[in-house]
């Protein structure tokens, strides 16, 4: 454009600026056909000055004059790309700038496609076999080519697959059943995918669905085939189409809803297709920002899915339109200032300013959440946003529920019909952000619908129902409960339980019982009510199912046979006129069954022969017939007492408070049951401090099992007892042994612990009947390792109000006897002993090392000799060794030898073994003992360190089967825990 200035000289051309104007380019998709030589990319402008030109690749700068395989064209923005075999590297998205100082021009995007072939892969598809009712899906999985791509589902003779609302094309191209029908069975399901711009269309391998019959359609909510999960974003650039799909199955077919969170309606260029189940919005812009809903529904319950869409500004930011006005896209601080606006023509220039303030955008931070919550519960939602500070109090937010307005943070006994959408709107004068919270409100399942009884067959019928609202929380489970009129009236039990995605069930039912049944759902939130009970259904008469179970067989009497069994239930009689017929008969006799008709569960047997094993069965009948041929049980008839018993008792005496007493079983001829045990009952004669016999309590002591010998403890020092042992069953006890009398010896109880490798702890307490007041103790010690030599005897005098002593100045690893005797004025009783092994002097140090200095140290002057060392080593491990095996022993209750110790170390309690009294004076000469004197128990054999003892006085007390306890002594106790088998008496 030119205009002339007119002065009275002469005329002169006056230049117009122009903006820049891009006249020429490329179409929008430029495809490069194998076939064409080249293919250019034209960029042609107008403008003043002349516009320069740039471009770009994909939204990133593009130079084509740096790149010499391009050709480029001077005073244009034209380029060509010659067809030189590598044109795949410049495929892409290309856009022209013209540019001068008034402004800047864009061309349309202009795509270069180097299209190649697409093919489906080569495989081998297996059929698909559902049964009826059931969703499929089958994949397309379209290879990649150049868009657009539209995808058709027909059968191999090109015929269309009908689609509607159960049947439906997917986005991704996946053919969608939302439930299966028997026509839907066929061999030749075929995907094609067409690329209408390079004239293509491919086949996929053909698809073979079978669909399975059933009896009935299991009903059932909705669930999404797609898109999975609770939500999903999208993100798109302005002025691209936004696409929304969701596909559900379930059984009715489901019909798909849409909306916009927080308005009223879709948008008005919405558009809902695909019978519902897509959602599309062409040239979507900021104002279709949002949050969108689609819900999937039949008669039993939904499904949503929500999107977050979001549009994002696409180019330059700044761009002068038509009609002069400056747009600014994606606004920023920096964009703060005075913008200027300048007009011209021939008449004149004009010129505006605008201020451009920019305020932090109004955001919600803090958004309300979506809740779950249980009916009649109290619930409160929160928003919190931010805005510019510069606003003040400008600033509110406001709550809206299906677009009306709302004062609301907390909602009070929380209804169902308080469910829906929240939504949170934080307004300022400039702006304003909103989001949207949902309120799902839960509670136990309503009761099923439409229950019904059908396919009657005698003692089978089915139960069908439709389920009730689940109430936002999914059905786990229903159960089926009856009532019956005969037996139990008004009375409902459970009779079974069945998945919460099954809508019916077939049940088994006993004969001859009038039924009613009604069914509940159960929830995550709890259980729900029933329905109203169903009409009645009457099974026919039958003979019964089963016989009676958990028999029983009791002889309470010798000569008897007690017969019991649990009876089967009124519902379990399957008709009337139930009867149990017992049958009987001796085992190896050869004898013919006994047989009796009762109508109660109990029969008694008698005249029986005493404990003798029988063969017992139990069969039902009623009116119909007989039950299943019964189960054999065997069992014995009545026990009588024992009649005999135990022979060769003998007891040996072990110390002042302990005996052993041992016995000869009694024949099993003559238990005349089953063995119970043994009982030992024994008593105290006299004291032999007084010749006197004295009435004593009798103590009686039980024994599990087979056993023929016992340790009895808690016995009183120097006394004079008599026992008997007697064999017991479960009739009692039977006759007693002859009675054998025994005596124990006095003394004071000795105990040595705390042992050192140099001293030991003597603790003791003094005799039960001292005889007099005791005036002092006399401690007697001497070392006795394993030689004929026996070290020299030392001797201490302890006061008599001592119970303790704290001995040193022993011998490291050195095996010593200490003796105690009790002492009054008259003189000093005989001695109780007790034998102890000090500690070895060596110490172990860090693994795998050991000092011997101090072991070799205890014989003085041969610790220096290897030989010795080498001794006191082997001497270690060997006592380690024994030690071990000692312990081992122990815990499997082992034997050891008492016998053989004492005899070679002998006791000085046998000094004064005949004296009548216990501390009295004694004038026999105290002399250092010798290896050839007798103990006090010499003659006891080698005892049973598994026996342990029981408390004296303690009535009837109980031993475990190999006769372990615990007891006391001086009042101490241990606690114990024992099994006790086939006895009546009190456990210990």
């Amino acid at each position: 454009m030119s205009c002339k200035y007119q002065s009275n000289a002469l005329d002169i051309p006056l230049e117009v600026e122009q903006l820049p104007t891009i006249t020429e380019y490329s179409p929008a998709s430029l495809i490069a056909f194998p076939f064409e030589e080249n293919f250019p990319m034209k960029c042609e402008a107008t403008g003043n000055p002349g516009p320069e030109f740039r471009w770009t690749k994909n939204g990133q700068d593009f130079d084509p004059y740096q790149d010499l395989r391009l050709i480029t064209l001077d005073d244009s923005g034209t380029f060509i790309i010659p067809n030189n075999g590598n044109l795949t590297e410049f495929q892409g998205n290309y856009r022209c700038f013209a540019t001068n100082k008034l402004g800047t021009a864009m061309s349309e995007e202009i795509e270069f496609v180097v299209p190649n072939v697409p093919k489906f892969p080569k495989e081998i598809i297996d059929p698909i076999e559902v049964m009826e009712g059931q969703s499929v899906i089958l994949e397309c999985n379209p290879p990649k080519g150049i868009p657009p791509l539209e995808i058709y589902w027909m059968t191999i003779r090109l015929q269309h697959i009908e689609l509607d609302e159960r049947v439906s094309v997917g986005l991704n191209g996946n053919l969608y059943f939302s439930n299966a029908i028997k026509s839907d069975s066929r061999r030749d399901y075929c995907c094609f995918a067409a690329f209408p711009r390079i004239r293509t269309i491919v086949q996929k391998t053909a698809m073979s669905v079978m669909v399975k019959s059933t009896n009935s359609l299991l009903e059932r909510k909705p669930s999404l085939l797609t898109p999975t999960g609770k939500e999903s974003h999208t993100y798109l650039m302005k002025g691209e189409d936004l696409q929304l799909e969701c596909i559900a199955e379930g059984f009715p077919t489901p019909k798909v809803e849409w909306a916009k969170i927080g308005y009223h309606e879709l948008p008005e260029r919405a558009e809902v297709e695909s019978h519902g189940k897509l959602l599309t919005v062409e040239m979507v812009n900021e104002e279709d920002e949002g949050k969108y809903m689609c819900r999937a529904k039949n008669p039993h319950g939904e499904v949503v899915h929500y999107f977050h869409v979001t549009v994002e500004v696409e180019g330059e930011r700044f761009s002068v339109h038509k009609n002069g006005s400056l747009e600014i896209h994606n606004i920023m601080k920096e964009d703060m200032g005075e913008y200027s606006c300048f007009a011209q023509n021939t008449e004149g220039k004009v010129a505006i300013a605008a201020t451009l303030e920019v305020k932090d955008p109004t955001r919600i931070v803090d958004p309300p959440r979506d809740l779950r919550v249980l009916a009649g519960t109290t619930l409160q939602f929160s928003c919190q946003a931010d805005f510019d500070p510069s606003i003040g109090d400008d600033f509110e937010i406001l709550w809206e529920k299906d677009g009306m307005a709302l004062n609301v943070l907390e909602i009070i006994n929380v209804s169902f019909g308080d469910q829906g959408f929240y939504v949170c709107v934080a307004r300022t004068p400039v702006d304003q952000d909103v989001a949207v919270a949902q309120l799902s409100v839960v509670d136990v399942p309503d009761p099923p619908e439409d229950v019904i009884l059908s396919e009657h067959n005698g003692r089978s019928v089915k139960l069908q129902w439709i389920p009730g609202d689940d109430h936002n929380s999914s059905i786990t489970e229903f159960v089926i409960e009856f009532e019956e009129s005969q037996h139990e009236p008004g009375s409902w039990r459970e009779m079974m339980r069945v998945p919460g995605n099954h809508h019916s069930a077939l049940l088994k039912l006993h004969s001859h019982v009038d039924y009613r049944f009604r069914v509940y759902a159960i929830n995550e939130v709890g259980r729900g009510r029933p329905n109203q009970a169903t009409e009645r259904y009457k099974t026919p008469a039958s003979a019964p199912d089963k016989n009676p179970e958990n028999i029983k067989i009791e002889g309470h009497l010798p000569h008897e046979m007690d017969i019991n069994w649990e009876p089967l239930s009124p519902i379990e009689h399957n008709g009337p006129g139930l009867e149990y017929k017992v049958s009987y008969r001796r085992q190896g006799t050869g004898e013919d069954w006994t047989e009796h008709m009762v109508k109660r569960h109990s029969f008694l047997v008698k005249n029986t022969p005493t404990f003798v094993l029988y063969e017992i069965k139990i069969q039902a009948k009623n009116h119909v017939g007989w039950g299943p041929d019964p189960k054999i049980i065997t069992a014995y008839s009545g026990e009588d007492f024992p009649s005999a018993a135990p022979e060769d008792v003998a007891v040996d005496v072990m110390n002042n408070t302990m005996m052993k007493v041992r016995w000869d079983h009694v024949r099993k001829d003559k238990l005349n049951g089953h063995l119970g045990g043994y009982r030992i009952s024994y008593w105290r004669l006299r004291s032999l401090l007084d010749s006197k016999k004295t009435h004593s309590d009798k103590h009686t002591l039980t024994f599990s099992g087979e056993r023929n010998h016992a340790v009895v403890t808690g016995l009183r020092p120097f006394s004079e007892f008599s026992l008997i042992v007697m064999a017991f069953n479960s009739r009692g006890n039977g006759p007693g042994s002859h009675p054998v009398s025994f005596k124990t010896p006095e003394g004071a109880a000795f105990s040595v612990t705390n042992i050192q490798k140099h001293k030991v702890t003597l603790t003791w307490s003094p005799p039960v009947d001292a005889n007099g007041v005791i005036i002092g103790f006399i401690l007697q010690y001497q070392l006795i390792n394993d030689t004929e030599e026996l070290g020299s005897l030392m001797t201490l005098n302890i006061s008599a109000d001592s119970n303790k002593l704290h001995l040193q100045d022993l011998e490291a690893l050195s095996k010593y006897k200490f003796y105690l005797r009790c002492c009054t004025r008259v003189g000093c009783g005989p001695a109780v002993s007790e034998e102890r092994t000090t500690v070895p002097e060596a110490t172990f140090l860090p693994p795998n090392v050991l000092s011997l200095a101090g072991l070799a140290s205890i014989h003085g002057g041969i610790s220096n000799q290897g030989w010795f060392i080498g001794l006191m080593c082997a001497i270690a491990l060997l006592t380690l060794i024994v030690l071990i095996v000692c312990f081992v022993n122990r815990n499997k209750g082992g034997k050891y030898s008492v016998k053989e110790k004492e005899d070679l170390h002998p006791d000085l309690e046998s000094q004064g073994i005949n004296d009548d009294t216990f501390c009295e004076y004694s004038d026999n000469d105290e002399k250092p003992l010798k290896s050839s004197q007798h103990s006090l128990n010499g003659d006891l054999k080698g005892r049973d360190s598994g026996d342990s003892m029981v408390d004296y006085g303690d009535e009837d007390a109980h031993f475990h089967e190999d006769g372990s306890f615990i007891g006391e002594y001086s009042g101490r106790k241990e606690r114990v825990s024992m099994e006790i088998k086939g006895n009546n008496q009190s456990t210990a």
